[in-house]
C-alpha cells in the first residue's frame, strides 16, 4: 500500500545526508519533498502542511549526536509524528452492555458485510464472546445470503427475518432474540447508503436510536483515497461514529486515508482489514504503521500473528523429531500449511525490517507452494515417511504425477535435504528460518 510514499520518504531524508545539523535552510528542501510525497499518496493537502509544519518544529536545532545522521534523526522525528498524526496508540471495540451491540454502517461496496464476519471471528476468538450477526441489508439482493455463507465459515449464526423489508424492526428483535438465547455480542450489518441519501440517512439513524450501540462503525474502502475521508466526514456529522474500519488494503491505493482520516473526523481508526479471508482484520496500531510506512517492517504485529497459529504441542513433536532426524515430507507440508496460515505472504514478508523493499518487483502469489505441494501429493506415504527411498526411478514417476519436471524433483529434494542438515544443527531446540523459504521461487 505505501511503496512510493515509503520510497519519497526515504529520498526526502537522503537530502540531509552530510550535514551536522538540521538547520531551517537544509531541511526547508527535506520538508517540500515530505509534503509532496504525503499529497501524492492522497493525505489531505491541509493535513500534509500542518503535519510538515509540525515536524520542522521538532527538527530544528535539533543537535544531531555523533552516532546519528541528521537524516535518521528526521526519520525518529517524523515517524513519531506519523504515528501521533495517526491516533498515537491502537484503541480497543467497547463489549459494553447485555448485549453489546455493534452498528456497521457505510458506503455500498465498502465490505460492510465481508468486516461484520471477519469482526464476529476476532470477537469470538480473541475475546471469548458469543456472538450474533443481524442480517439487516434488505435492499441488496445477495446481503443476506452472503451474511449466512460467511456466518456458517466462522461458526456464528446469522438472524434473518424473511419477508421484513424494516431493517430497524429486524435489530429491534434480534436484539431480543440475543437477550432470549445468552449471546453477549450483537453485530447489525447494514446495507450501503449515501450521505445525501436523506431517506437512507435517516433509516440508519434512526436505527442507532433504537439499538442503542456501544459501539458504531463506519467501513471504508481505502482504495477511494481522500474521497473516503470525506465520506467519513460527512458520515461522522449525521451519525456521530465511535471508530473507523479501512478495507481493501491490499488493493491498488496511496494510504492517505490511513493517515489523514484521525485529523479530519477526530475518530480513532480501530481495524484494517484485507482479503476476503476472515482472518485477515488486524487491529490498529499507529506507531506499527508508522514503521511500515518507513520501510521499518512491523516484527510485533508478525510474531502475534505467528503466535495465533502455533501449536505448542505440534512444536514438541517437531522437535523430537528433527532430534532424531526423523522429519519427513508430511511435516514438511504441515510447516507449509502453518506458513499459508499467516496470510498474503508477501504481506508477511513486508513485517519483516528491509524484507518489504527487497521483494517490492517480486511476484508472491498465494500459489507460490502449489509446485511444491504437487510434488508431495505425488509420493507414496512411505516416501513422504523415509526420503532417502526417492530414488532416480521414483523421482520420475513423482515429477510425471505432479506434472512437473526431474529438475524440479530434485530442486525440492536438494532444498528438503539442507533443511533437515541445517535443523540437526540446531541444538537449541528452538527453530530457525533458513534464508531462502522452501518451495518459493521467484
Amino acid at each position: 500500500m505505501f511503496e512510493k510514499l515509503t520510497d519519497r520518504l526515504e529520498r526526502s531524508f537522503k537530502i540531509l545526508k552530510g550535514q551536522g545539523r538540521i538547520t531551517e535552510i537544509n531541511v526547508a528542501e527535506s520538508l517540500k519533498e515530505i509534503r509532496r510525497a504525503l499529497i501524492d499518496a492522497d493525505v489531505n493537502y491541509k493535513v500534509a502542511k500542518s503535519f510538515t509544519d509540525e515536524v520542522k518544529q521538532k527538527a530544528l536545532g535539533q543537535n544531531v549526536l555523533t552516532a546519528v545522521s541528521p537524516g535518521q534523526m528526521m526519520t525518529k522525528i517524523v515517524r513519531d509524528e506519523l504515528a501521533q498524526l495517526m491516533g498515537g496508540e491502537a484503541t480497543d471495540i467497547k463489549l459494553e452492555g447485555s448485549p453489546a451491540v455493534i452498528l456497521i454502517a457505510g458506503l455500498q461496496g465498502s465490505g460492510k458485510t465481508t468486516f461484520s464476519g471477519k469482526l464476529a471471528s476476532f470477537i469470538k476468538s480473541k475475546k471469548g464472546r458469543q456472538v450474533l450477526l443481524v442480517a439487516g441489508d434488505v435492499y441488496r439482493p445477495a446481503a443476506i445470503d452472503q451474511l449466512k455463507i460467511l456466518g456458517e465459515q466462522i461458526g456464528v449464526p446469522v438472524y434473518t427475518e424473511e419477508g421484513n423489508q424494516n431493517p430497524v424492526e429486524i435489530a429491534e428483535n434480534a436484539i431480543k432474540y440475543a437477550r432470549q438465547n445468552n449471546y453477549n455480542v450483537v453485530i447489525v450489518d447494514t446495507a450501503g447508503r449515501l450521505a445525501v441519501d436523506e431517506a437512507m440517512m435517516q433509516e440508519i439513524t434512526k436505527i442507532k436510536e433504537t439499538v442503542n450501540p456501544c459501539e458504531t462503525l463506519f467501513v471504508v474502502d481505502s482504495m477511494t483515497g481522500q474521497d473516503a475521508v470525506n465520506t467519513a466526514r460527512e458520515f461522522n456529522e449525521r451519525l456521530d461514529f465511535d471508530g473507523v474500519v479501512l478495507t481493501k488494503l491490499d488493493g491498488d491505493t496511496r494510504g492517505g486515508a490511513a493517515i489523514s482520516i484521525r485529523s479530519v473526523v477526530n475518530k480513532p481508526l480501530k481495524f484494517i482489514s484485507s482479503g476476503e479471508k476472515m482472518d485477515t482484520l488486524q487491529v490498529f496500531h499507529p506507531e506499527r504503521m508508522a514503521d511500515r510506512i518507513l520501510g521499518m517492517g512491523d516484527v510485533v504485529s508478525l510474531v502475534e500473528r505467528a503466535q495465533q497459529q502455533y501449536d505448542e504441542q505440534e512444536a514438541r513433536k517437531l522437535t523430537k523429531k528433527i532430534a532424531t532426524n526423523k522429519f519427513d515430507f508430511n511435516d514438511f507440508l504441515s510447516q507449509i500449511n502453518q506458513v499459508k496460515k499467516l496470510g498474503n505472504l508477501k504481506d508477511v514478508a513486508s513485517m519483516i525490517p528491509g524484507m518489504g523493499k527487497m521483494l517490492r518487483d517480486v511476484e508472491i502469489g498465494d500459489d507460490v507452494f502449489k509446485q511444491t505441494e504437487a510434488i508431495i501429493g505425488s509420493m507414496t506415504p512411505l516416501e513422504r515417511e523415509k526420503p532417502e527411498i526417492i530414488n532416480a526411478r521414483r523421482r520420475e514417476r513423482i515429477a510425471k504425477g505432479s506434472g512437473t519436471t526431474m529438475a524440479d524433483v530434485n530442486r525440492l529434494m536438494k532444498q528438503f535435504d539442507d533443511m533437515r542438515k541445517m535443523m540437526k544443527m540446531v541444538t537449541s531446540g528452538k527453530m530457525k528460518i533458513p534464508k531462502g523459504m522452501p518451495g518459493m521461487r521467484r
